[in-house]
């Protein structure tokens, strides 16, 4: 007894108002689609079938291999959607569960619920519904005096009297998949020109069938995504649910309203996550490191013990015991051995700076490898975008003083345990235990191998 999960993501999203298909904007970091692919997989016996129309080659991209896909070439409403799935499930599944993909919110709990509720009913649909003075554009239930389901009314095509009727239709059905079949196919198109999924109701009343529904328990699980308002609504939810989640797991989060942590991130035990800091992607943060406030960090690693403050941080990677910021920079490819610092308005990109190197305010270090225990001053530059209008690199090893305001241009290599003097302007390599100065630099001293000696080349 197999059930065939269906998610029907085919719609533009009129009042939307984006080029966007509706499905493809995000909540709490991840896209419409992917919150219901993930509930699909959590939920039937199969992997879900996703029914795309509009934007079907960007929605395609999204999904990728996580569920199957069928095309709705012309949107002709909920039941013309479902009609593309029967090439794929027809006889294969016992119960089809069908919901949109617009209702980040909605849970696997309410989804068995629903399929469990059609396993005890002799008649070939259970459907979810809600009360709520909140209509959202939901159909109208109308039931029977004993409160059996007669039908459902769309709200386009309601009556004064069925507009006031609060019994709603949430849009989550499980059909048995034997009935469902040839019933699609004697939908009737409706005024609007769309083929109403919801005309099953009565169709299956009209047959003598028993309709069953369950109330969902949470509200907010209701909330589908039609405007830009809603999308609003529902990241607070969300962003409520991921904030409590983690202070429950043991990390700190000092002002909840204003922290923005995607569903996808993980972070460890006694670490302080404080305000208006943004988490996206596949952030990982280690135990007791200090985030924010005033940060955002995208798809980057974050060892234990770090301290980020102010800064913003795009797949980097930091080892134990970090410190960025203020008002740090960390672009893609920078990796931060243990112990590093990067001082305030410090930038690096593509770049990996060895265990404890300091790095001084206002410096940028970029396509670079740094030695241990390096010490970069205040102002310095690696000048790696040549002439040639090709990136080159610059490598400076262990235990180097780079005096403030140093500009090195790449390629170029300093030596271990070699210093460069303030303001100086390095054109050619610089041999181990050497000092250069001057614009641009000269070597003034090598070392003891070859003895201490001006160099006026």
């Amino acid at each position: 007894m197999s059930t065939a999960p269906v998610i029907l993501a085919a719609g533009k999203g009129v009042r939307m108002c984006s080029s966007l298909p509706k499905v493809l904007h995000t909540v709490a970091g991840k896209t419409l689609v992917e919150y219901a692919v993930d509930l699909g997989r959590t939920v039937g016996d199969e992997s879900p079938l996703v029914v795309i129309g509009h934007g079907a080659e960007a929605v395609r991209k999204v999904v990728g291999d996580t569920a199957r896909v069928v095309m709705q070439a012309d949107q002709k409403g909920t039941g013309h959607a479902l009609m593309q799935a029967e090439a794929v499930l027809h006889g294969n599944a016992d119960r089809v569960l069908v919901w949109a993909a617009d209702m980040p919110l909605l849970s696997a709990k309410t989804l068995e619920a629903v399929v469990a509720r059609q396993l005890e009913n002799d008649g070939p649909i259970s459907l979810v519904t809600a009360v709520s003075d909140q209509k959202r554009g939901f159909g109208r239930l109308l039931r029977a005096d004993d409160g059996t389901l007669q039908a459902v009314v769309e709200q386009v095509d309601a009556n004064e009297h069925q507009l006031s009727i609060s019994d709603l239709n949430v849009g989550v059905y499980c059909f048995d998949a034997d009935w469902l079949w040839p019933e699609l196919s004697k939908l009737q198109v409706s005024a609007s020109g769309e083929y109403y999924l919801t005309d099953l109701v009565a169709a299956a009343v009209a047959q003598g069938r028993s309709v069953r529904d369950i109330v969902v328990d949470d509200p907010v699980e209701i909330i589908g995504i039609n405007t830009r308002v809603h999308l609003a609504e529902a990241e607070a939810v969300l962003r409520e649910r991921i904030n409590y989640g983690w202070m429950n797991k043991g990390v700190t989060v000092l002002d909840p309203d204003n922290t923005y942590i995607a569903s996808s991130v993980r972070i460890g035990s006694d670490t302080i996550v404080l305000p208006n800091t943004y988490l996206y992607g596949e952030t990982r943060v280690g135990s007791s490191c200090t985030i924010g406030p005033n940060s955002v960090v995208r798809d980057s690693v974050i060892a234990d013990g770090c301290r980020v403050e102010c800064s913003v941080l795009e797949k980097a990677t930091l080892e134990e015991g970090v410190d960025v910021g203020p008002f740090g920079h960390l672009r893609e490819g920078s990796y931060l051995a243990r112990g590093v610092h990067v001082g305030n308005f410090g930038e690096v990109k593509n770049s990996y700076l060895g265990p404890q190197v300091k790095m001084g305010h206002f410096s940028y270090v970029g396509d670079a490898r740094v030695g241990a225990r390096t010490n970069i001053g205040a102002g310095t530059i690696t000048c790696n975008y040549g002439a040639d209008k090709n990136k080159h690199r610059t490598v400076i090893g262990e235990d180097v003083f780079i005096g403030s305001d140093t500009m090195m241009v790449a390629p170029i290599c300093i030596g271990a345990r070699s210093r460069t003097g303030a303001g100086s302007v390095v054109t050619k390599d610089v041999p181990a235990d050497s000092t250069a100065v001057g614009v641009p630099a000269r070597i003034i001293k090598r070392g003891s191998a070859e003895g201490n000696q001006d160099d006026d080349d």
